[in-house]
């Protein structure tokens, strides 16, 4: 586990991984840059092996290459830069230009400063695997996801799922309005990470879909998911990221002088910083808490798929789970074949085999390709080192072009890339003569 001093993720995988009979005895090594809340996770693990009757042998170290050493699975949740400053510096700077941002951590300028921080991180922990577990398969559950899997694929042969959650948990918000519960939904879903849509969505055979559009033209949906309702009601499918998120993806929702849109779509401004914020004042409590021998810890199964990857590629037991891979052989034929996409994946013995979709349809295909193209650019100068496709990955990103204009959004990337100044890849800081 790289970055476990995420301890509650780390917890709730932890316990999900080990509730496994079959990987009750695993070798687990926690990796951290943080020796405090590394030492936290290293004795919540003890606590959940014992909630659940396992067996581990579980190391915490400090020493990437020492955890990275002989690993079947790598499961990786770092943030790079951490909330502070990298983070806090993503929304601040923008918002001088008059940009605001809800999560931007997956699109529009603070998607793209998170990707540039990220992908070179990443890629030299692959470097590492590719020394020391050259047949791993790593489980990389950090953003911006589809730009790290993306960069990934170019630049090491190191076999990589990216996961998420934003499936799993649609669906049961969706059953939840519905009254239906969510284990009786059977559902298809493709597209791209934050923005993949349900395809299908059935009840015993019933679809579903009518019911969903007569909630939304009722106007009855909950205040937080008014965002994703109105794009039901526009492009006729449900999409899977939150409301929050996917209001920073279109031009449609975050208008300066706007503040009608903001309201009645119930859009959260600097929702993510609220939420570090909040996370940040609970650790010392939730620290004592977890480490309190005396406290319970409750251990529930998660609706992560990480576990079950893992279980179903040692016992070959077969899963279908939904992962971010690359669109080779154009699993999803009308978007380009080399971008990333999240399909269901069937997963055995033989690894993570993605679902051929073909055509989907094409008013989401074209809503899919606004984003595509932000992230292409992106990994197009994290590949190539060509700073100036950084601006030009902000110019298309749909959000960012409907708010500033051409010279702001170069001075907005200048701006940015500074004060990240050696999170920045060294290639991509200094503006070029030609610049």
């Amino acid at each position: 586990m790289i970055g476990a001093g995420s301890t509650v993720f780390a917890k709730n995988l932890l316990g999900d991984i080990l509730g496994f009979p079959e990987l009750a005895q695993a070798d687990v090594r926690l990796f951290d840059i943080d020796q405090e809340r590394l030492d936290v996770t290293e004795q919540v693990a003890g606590r959940v092996a014992q909630a659940v009757g396992a067996r581990p042998t579980v190391t915490a170290t400090t020493d990437r290459e020492r955890a990275l050493d002989g690993a079947d699975f790598v499961i990786n949740m770092i943030q790079v830069g951490g909330y502070r400053p990298a983070t806090v510096t993503d929304f601040e700077v923008p918002k001088k230009y008059g940009l605001r941002q809800t999560i931007a951590d997956t699109l529009g300028v603070g998607g793209i400063m998170r990707a540039v921080r990220t992908v070179p991180v990443l890629l030299d922990m692959s470097r590492d695997m590719e020394r020391l577990c050259p047949d791993t398969l790593h489980l990389n559950y950090v953003n911006p996801m589809a730009m790290n899997i993306w960069g990934l694929s170019r630049q090491t042969p190191i076999r990589t799922v990216g996961l998420c959650h934003s499936v799993q948990h649609t669906a049961s918000e969706l059953a939840h309005d519905l009254g239906i519960p969510v284990e009786e939904i059977d559902y298809l879903c493709a597209g791209i990470n934050h923005m993949a849509f349900y395809l299908k969505f059935e009840h015993k055979g019933e679809n579903l879909y009518p019911r969903l559009m007569e909630l939304a033209e009722s106007g009855q949906v909950p205040a937080w998911n008014r965002v994703r309702y109105e794009m039901l009601r526009r492009l006729g499918y449900f999409v899977t990221e939150s409301s929050e998120h996917f209001s920073e993806y279109v031009p449609y929702f975050i208008k300066r002088g706007r503040e009608d849109l903001i309201e009645r779509f119930g859009v959260p401004l600097d929702e993510y910083p609220r939420r570090c914020e909040s996370q940040i004042g609970g650790w010392e409590e939730l620290r004592t808490q977890l480490q309190d021998p005396s406290a319970p810890l409750e251990v529930r199964r998660s609706v992560e798929y990480g576990s079950l990857i893992i279980h179903s590629v040692v016992t070959g037991q077969p899963r279908v789970v939904y992962g971010n891979v690359m669109n080779d052989g154009g699993l999803i034929s009308n978007l380009p074949h080399d971008c990333c996409v999240e399909v269901p994946c069937l997963v055995d013995r033989q690894g993570v085999q993605p679902t051929r979709i073909g055509r989907i349809p094409p008013q989401l295909a074209a809503l899919m390709q606004t984003n595509i193209n932000v992230q292409a650019l992106t990994v197009e100068a994290l590949v190539t080192g060509k700073r100036e496709h950084i601006y030009h990955a902000a110019m298309l990103d749909p959000h960012t072009a409907a708010e500033l204009d051409l010279d702001q959004i170069w001075a907005l990337v200048d701006d940015l890339l500074a004060e990240h100044g050696d999170w920045v890849p060294e290639g991509l800081r200094a503006r070029h003569a030609a610049d």
